[in-house]
C-alpha cells in the first residue's frame, strides 16, 4: 500500500488539472441546459480526491525517509531531463494544506459566487491553480517548480481578470502579471546558468553541489540575484510588491488563496533555493534589506487603505518579508512554520472578509459599522484569524514569531525590532479594521446585513476550528521547543508590541465616545502610504518613461536613419541606371575596347602594388 502511494504521488496535482480539464464543457459554454453548478461540484471532487490522497500519502511516510520519483520527460544525445517529486514530510504536508485550503474555497465561493454568470469558468481555473500548487510543493526540480511558477503566473493573470467587462479588473490583471513577468525573467537566466554551473536542476542534487563548489564572486552574486528575483516577484516583495494590491481586483474565494498559500509558494522555492543563495553573501543580504523593507513598509501602508482587501494583503507583504529573513539568515524550518501560520490565520481572516463583503456589497471601510451583532459566525472567525495573525498567546503565528526572534536575538538584534514593529502595527491595522466593519452604529450599507448562508460559514466555522487547534498540532508534532528554551525577555516583548498596538487600536476605533478617525495623519502623508510610498508614480517617471522614450528613439532610427539608407540605396540604383542607359550604342568593338583598356588599368595596379611592396 506505501509503495503505491509512493508511485502514484504525481498524481497529486493531476486532480486538479483534471478537475479544469473536465469542466470545460460548462466553463466555456458548450453546456447550458444543466447550468454552472455541475462544473462546482466536479472540481469540488476533485480537491477532495486529491486531499484524501495526501491525507493517506502523509500518513504514510511520516516516519520514512524522502524518497524521490524521477519521471523521464526529455531525452537527447547527452542530456536528459527528468521530472522528479519528493515525498517528504515537508513536501506531502504542504501539499495537504494546499488541497485542503482550496476544498474549504471551493464550498465557500459556492455561496460567494452562487450568482455568477461564470461559475464554471472560475472552478476551472480554481483547479489549474490548485494544480500548480500542489506540483511545486512535491516538486523536487527547479525546472519543473519554473514551468509551474509560470503556470501560477497565468493563473493570477487570469482569475484577478475574471471580471473582465470592467477597464479597471483588465488594468490590474495585466499590471500584476507584468510585474511577476520581471521576476520570472531574471529566475529563468538563473535557472539557465545554474545548469550550466551544476549539470543538474533537482534540488537535491544542488543542495550537494552547492557544499563542494568555489564559485567566482562575481559570478555567485549574479547568480544569486537572479535567483532571487522570481520569490522576490512571487511573494509581492519590493520593488516587485505592487501587483498583489493590484490582485484584490478579482473573485474574493481566489484571494483567499493567493493571500494565503499562493505567495507562499514563492516562499517555498525561495527555501529550497537556500543552499545555493549561500553561495553569496551579496544575495543573502539583499534578502534581508528586502525583507526588512517590506515588512515594515507594508505594515505601514496596510494602515492608511480603506479598501477592506488591501487593508489586509499589504499584511501579507509584510508577513512574507519576515519569511525572507528568516530565510536570509538561514533559518528554514521556522521559516516554513511561519508560512505554515500565516496560510491559516490569513485564509480565515479573508474568508471572514468575503462573508462581509457579500452580505453588505461594499469593499468600503468607511461605508461599514455595526456588523458584530448581525454577523456573530463571522466575527468569531475575523478574531480568531487577527488573533492568530499576531504575537499572540497561544495562537500559531506566536510561536512561529517567538523561535524565530529567539535564533536572531544575539547575532541580529535589529531583526527583532523589524518582528516587535510589524507585530505592533499588524495588530493595530487589525483592530482598526475590527473597528471600522464590526464596532459603531451600523451604516446605510450595513443595517439589512444578516449572516452569510450555510455554504460559506461552514468552511469558515472549519476553518476557525483549524485555526484554534494548530498550535496543539504542532506540539504534537514536536515541531515547537520546549518552553525552557525560549527567551522571556522576548516573550514579553512580543506581547507587549502585540498588546501596545492593539490597545491604542482599540482606543481609537472601539470607543464609542471617540469618533473613528480614517485619516489618522495628515492627507499627503496618508496618500503617500496609500499609493505605496507613490512607487506606482516613480515607475511611471522611470522605468515607463525610459522604455517609452527608448521606443521613440528606436521609431526616430528606423524611420529617418534606416529607411532613409535604404531609400538613397533606391534612389541611388535608379538614376544609375537610368544614367548609364544613355551609355549604350549597340556597337561590339566599343565594349570589347572597353573591357580591353579596364583590364589594363587593372594589370597596371596590380603590378604597382607588387613593385611599392618590394621597395
Amino acid at each position: 500500500m506505501n509503495q503505491l502511494l509512493y508511485q502514484t504521488s504525481w498524481w497529486v496535482p493531476i486532480y486538479g488539472l483534471g478537475g479544469a480539464v473536465l469542466t470545460l464543457p460548462w466553463s466555456v459554454g458548450w453546456v447550458r441546459q444543466t447550468g454552472p453548478r455541475p462544473a462546482a461540484y466536479i472540481n469540488i471532487l476533485m480537491t477532495v480526491l486529491a486531499l484524501l490522497h495526501t491525507g493517506l500519502l502523509l500518513w504514510a511516510i511520516w516516519d520514512m525517509p524522502p524518497e524521490r520519483l524521477l519521471i523521464p520527460w526529455l531525452s537527447l544525445p547527452g542530456f536528459d531531463l527528468w521530472l522528479t517529486f519528493l515525498t517528504s514530510r515537508i513536501s506531502v504536508g504542504a501539499a495537504f494544506v494546499i488541497t485542503l485550503l482550496s476544498l474549504l474555497a471551493q464550498v465557500f465561493a459556492l455561496g460567494y459566487l452562487e450568482k455568477d454568470w461564470a461559475l464554471a469558468r472560475f472552478y476551472a481555473l480554481m483547479g489549474f491553480f490548485e494544480a500548480a500548487m500542489t506540483g511545486l510543493a512535491l516538486s523536487d526540480s527547479l525546472f519543473l517548480s519554473y514551468a509551474l511558477l509560470e503556470m501560477l503566473t497565468l493563473s493570477t493573470y487570469l482569475l484577478v481578470g475574471f471580471w473582465y467587462a470592467q477597464p479597471l479588473v483588465v488594468g490590474a490583471a495585466r499590471d500584476a502579471f507584468l510585474t511577476k513577468r520581471v521576476g520570472d525573467l531574471l529566475l529563468l537566466m538563473g535557472v539557465v546558468a545554474l545548469s550550466n554551473l551544476a549539470g543538474s536542476l533537482d534540488f537535491t542534487h544542488l543542495a550537494l553541489w552547492a557544499e563542494q563548489v568555489q564559485l567566482n564572486p562575481l559570478t555567485a552574486n549574479l547568480l544569486g540575484i537572479a535567483l532571487l528575483a522570481g520569490p522576490t516577484g512571487k511573494c509581492a516583495q519590493f520593488p516587485l510588491n505592487l501587483w498583489l494590491d493590484e490582485a484584490m481586483e478579482g473573485p474574493n474565494p481566489a484571494s483567499i488563496l493567493r493571500n494565503s498559500v499562493v505567495v507562499a509558494c514563492g516562499a517555498y522555492v525561495l527555501i529550497r533555493l537556500q543552499p545555493v543563495l549561500a553561495l553569496s553573501p551579496l544575495a543573502l543580504e539583499i534578502l534581508l534589506i528586502l525583507g526588512a523593507l517590506t515588512a515594515i513598509g507594508a505594515s505601514l501602508v496596510a494602515i492608511a487603505q480603506i479598501d477592506i482587501k488591501r487593508a489586509l494583503c499589504h499584511s501579507t507583504s509584510a508577513y512574507l518579508g519576515l519569511v525572507f529573513l528568516a530565510v536570509g539568515t538561514q533559518q528554514d524550518g521556522l521559516a516554513l512554520m511561519m508560512l505554515l501560520t500565516h496560510a491559516v490565520a490569513k485564509a480565515l481572516l479573508f474568508m471572514s472578509l468575503g462573508s462581509v463583503i457579500l452580505t453588505s456589497s461594499t469593499q468600503d471601510l468607511t461605508e461599514m459599522g455595526g456588523l458584530g451583532s448581525r454577523m456573530p459566525a463571522t466575527v468569531v472567525a475575523y478574531v480568531v484569524g487577527a488573533a492568530s495573525m499576531l504575537g499572540l498567546l497561544p495562537l500559531g503565528c506566536f510561536w512561529a514569531m517567538l523561535a524565530w526572534g529567539e535564533t536572531v536575538w544575539a547575532s541580529s538584534p535589529w531583526l527583532v525590532g523589524v518582528l516587535l514593529a510589524v507585530n505592533g502595527l499588524t495588530a493595530f491595522n487589525l483592530v482598526r479594521v475590527f473597528g471600522l466593519v464590526f464596532g459603531g452604529q451600523t451604516q446605510p450599507k450595513t443595517r439589512r446585513a444578516p449572516e452569510v448562508g450555510w455554504l460559506m460559514a461552514v468552511p469558515m466555522v472549519s476553518l476557525t476550528i483549524v485555526a484554534l487547534l494548530l498550535p496543539l498540532l504542532l506540539r504534537q508534532w514536536q515541531i515547537l521547543p520546549s518552553w525552557q528554551q525560549f527567551n522571556p525577555t522576548l516573550l514579553l516583548l512580543l506581547l507587549a508590541a502585540a498588546g501596545l498596538g492593539a490597545g491604542l487600536g482599540s482606543w481609537l476605533y472601539l470607543n464609542p465616545r471617540i469618533p473613528k478617525p480614517v485619516n489618522l495623519v495628515w492627507p499627503s502623508v496618508r496618500e503617500g502610504l496609500a499609493y505605496d510610498f507613490r512607487i506606482g508614480q516613480l515607475y511611471q517617471i522611470s522605468v515607463v518613461q525610459a522604455v517609452v522614450q527608448s521606443a521613440r528613439l528606436a521609431a526616430w532610427f528606423d524611420r529617418y536613419v534606416v529607411d532613409g539608407l535604404v531609400n538613397f540605396v533606391g534612389v541611388a540604383s535608379i538614376f544609375g541606371g537610368e544614367s548609364l542607359k544613355y551609355t549604350v550604342s549597340g556597337q561590339s568593338r566599343n565594349y570589347l575596347l572597353t573591357l580591353f583598356v579596364g583590364l589594363l588599368l587593372a594589370l597596371a595596379a596590380i603590378g604597382w602594388s607588387d613593385g611599392s611592396s618590394y621597395r
